[in-house]
């Protein structure tokens, strides 16, 4: 039985991110426009919500920019274009993908920055590599969380060692984080109950990362808050890679925390969220991302036959079980 005061009640050390731009931005290839950014911003500040991650800080030798919008690369003129000197209690993150981004020279010190959180997102395979980054950021003045990406298909070994391995580093956060949408609440638990022990031995804090391929992003996320995980993301109108995530607008009206307010995330779906909808722009739960989250594979295929428009999903689904 879950502790009921870790469901129900307040518990200050919940820590929301609004991961909107970053993982929607996966969405439109980051083209939000200066006033649609500008609104999530002062929206996050409203709504009390404690993080938001503004998107990627992505290698430019790696990716061209003339094909992504801004906040693929996250430069500190765009983002004080946004934020000037950010004087408001709402923290400011990044995402540093290990192998995609040049983090010694793109990432500044934070003396010098209105980033307050790098995020280094990692595959169990390039620990190793993370381990640089994060020790690179730590050097640099930043708070640092690591997302263990594609935790679903991670042997439980495997994870051990990873986190064994982080818990030595000064990473403040360790992420659960679900990329293929395959998993359920009991599920999370044995995961969320493995990260907490060692985030218990090393003193760092759990996060989860849910995306809604079978429609189990917020219940998922609500299963980690009652095993004791503090950070949790969401994202407007569930915005986000194929399926989408949690909802940010199901967590502010679920949590206890008299510091969070629903109104303005409401406001900011009425206004912006649904008419990004209207111009196109497509996301969210769809047979063929449950296809995908029932095999345990990742959404590529199912964002490719999103893409072409085809509407064929028994062939898609005897497409991918032959994956398997």
């Amino acid at each position: 039985m879950k502790e009921l005061s870790k469901l129900m009640g307040y518990r200050p050390d919940i820590k929301l991110v609004d991961a909107t731009l970053r993982d929607g931005g996966l969405v439109n290839d980051f083209y939000f426009t200066d006033e649609f950014v500008k609104k999530l911003y002062q929206t996050n500040i409203a709504a009390g919500v404690d993080y938001m991650e503004l998107g990627y800080k992505a290698s430019r030798a790696m990716f061209d920019e003339d094909k992504f919008g801004k906040w693929k690369f996250c430069k500190e003129d765009d983002i004080r274009q946004i934020v000037g000197e950010n004087d408001t209690d709402l923290k400011l993150a990044v995402m540093a993908d290990v192998g995609r981004c040049d983090y010694k020279k793109d990432i500044i010190d934070r003396s010098e920055s209105a980033i307050d959180l790098i995020r280094v997102a990692t595959y169990i395979n390039t620990i190793p590599a993370a381990v640089d980054v994060i020790e690179d950021a730590a050097n640099k003045g930043y708070e640092i969380s690591c997302n263990i990406m594609a935790i679903s298909n991670t042997q439980e070994s495997d994870i051990k060692v990873a986190l064994d391995v982080l818990g030595q580093t000064p990473v403040d956060v360790f992420y659960i984080v679900d990329s293929n949408g395959a998993l359920f609440p009991e599920q999370i638990a044995r995961i969320a109950d493995l990260f907490l022990e060692f985030a218990e031995k090393y003193g760092k804090k759990v996060g989860i990362h849910a995306h809604n391929n079978q429609q189990m992003a917020f219940a998922n996320t609500v299963e980690a808050v009652g095993d004791g995980v503090d950070w949790l993301d969401g994202t407007y109108s569930g915005m986000g890679r194929g399926a989408g995530n949690c909802a940010m607008e199901l967590l502010l009206g679920f949590l206890r925390n008299p510091k969070y307010n629903l109104y303005p995330a409401i406001r900011f779906v009425e206004s912006q969220m649904k008419k990004l909808i209207e111009e196109g722009t497509v996301w969210g739960y769809d047979l063929q991302y449950l296809i995908t989250g029932m095999m345990n594979q990742h959404p590529r295929t199912a964002i490719q036959f999103t893409k072409e428009n085809r509407k064929d999903y028994s062939e898609f689904y005897k497409e991918v079980a032959t994956q398997i």
